[in-house]
C-alpha cells in the first residue's frame, strides 16, 4: 500500500525585536502548524528573505537597527514574497507607505493573535487561488487560463509575473494576484469587495483604502502613463474595470 508524504509547512519569518512576542507568536503559529523562523532585526531578516528561506513574512516596523520600510523597500527587490506589515504608530500615512513599499498586508498593533493568523492565511491562500485559476474564467482576447496576452501587456500565471513590451512588471505578490483577477474578468466591472471576496481576502472596511493603493502601484507597472489609464480604469462609485482591448 503506497502513503503519501504530507505536505511541507508554510515558512514563516518573523521579523520582530520583542523577545516575548517574539516567543508567543513563534509558539502560537507553530500550533496552527506553521514553521516559523525568527529575525531580531532588519539585517537578518533581509538575509533570510534573499535567500528564500520564507514563504511569508511578518514584518515589524519598529526595528532596532532599521526601519521596517526599509526591510520591505529591499526585500521587494529581491523576492516577491508575501509581506504582512506590524505597525504600533497611529499615522495612516504608514501603513500607505508601507503598502507603497511592497507589503501586501498591514495589522496594527495591538492585535488579536486570531486575526493575525486569519490575515497570514489569507495573503497566503490568496497567491495558491489565483495562482491555480481558483478566481474565475479568463477574460482576455488571447491566451490560456495560465497565461493571458493584451495586446502589450503579457500575464503568466504559472509564473506569477507580468510583462510589457516583454519587460518584467515591478508587482509584488498580492498586487499580481489583483491584476489576474482583474485581467480573468476583462470587460466587467468589479468592486472592491468583489476583487477581496475573488482573492479569498478579508472583508474590507468601507474606509479602507489600501486596495486602491495597491491599484496605483499596478498601474505604475503596466500603464504607459499611469495618470491617463487604458488597462486599468476607475468606474466612479462603481470599481475597477480591465479593457479587454489594448494596444
Amino acid at each position: 500500500m503506497m502513503t503519501t508524504s504530507p505536505e511541507p509547512a508554510n515558512r514563516i519569518l518573523l521579523v520582530e525585536d520583542d523577545p516575548r512576542l517574539a516567543d508567543m507568536l513563534t509558539e502560537y503559529l507553530a500550533q496552527a502548524g506553521f514553521r516559523v523562523t525568527h529575525a531580531p532585526n532588519g539585517r537578518e531578516a533581509v538575509v533570510h528573505i534573499a535567500a528564500g528561506q520564507a514563504d511569508a513574512v511578518i514584518l515589524d516596523l519598529m526595528l532596532p537597527d532599521m526601519d521596517g520600510l526599509d526591510v520591505c523597500r529591499q526585500a521587494r527587490a529581491v523576492s516577491d514574497v508575501p509581506v504582512l506589515m506590524l505597525t504600533a504608530r497611529g499615522d495612516a500615512i504608514d501603513r500607505i507607505v508601507g503598502l507603497e513599499m511592497g507589503a501586501d498586508d498591514y495589522l496594527p498593533k495591538p492585535f488579536e493573535p486570531r486575526e493575525l493568523l486569519a490575515r497570514l492565511r489569507a495573503i497566503l491562500r490568496r497567491r495558491v487561488d489565483v495562482g491555480l485559476g481558483r478566481a474565475d474564467q479568463r477574460g482576455g482576447p488571447s491566451g490560456s487560463d495560465d497565461f493571458l496576452r493584451f495586446g502589450r501587456l503579457e500575464i503568466d500565471s504559472a509564473s506569477h509575473s507580468a510583462k510589457l513590451d516583454g519587460v518584467p512588471c515591478e508587482l509584488t505578490a498580492y498586487q499580481f494576484d489583483l491584476l489576474l483577477v482583474l485581467a480573468r474578468h476583462a470587460g466587467r466591472v468589479l468592486s472592491r469587495d468583489s476583487l477581496m471576496e475573488l482573492l479569498k481576502g478579508e472583508p474590507i472596511e468601507a474606509f479602507d483604502r489600501s486596495i486602491d493603493v495597491h491599484m496605483s502601484r499596478i498601474r505604475a507597472a503596466v500603464e504607459d502613463d499611469p495618470k491617463k489609464p487604458r488597462r486599468i480604469i476607475t468606474v466612479r462609485g462603481a470599481g475597477y474595470l480591465f479593457a479587454k482591448v489594448q494596444d
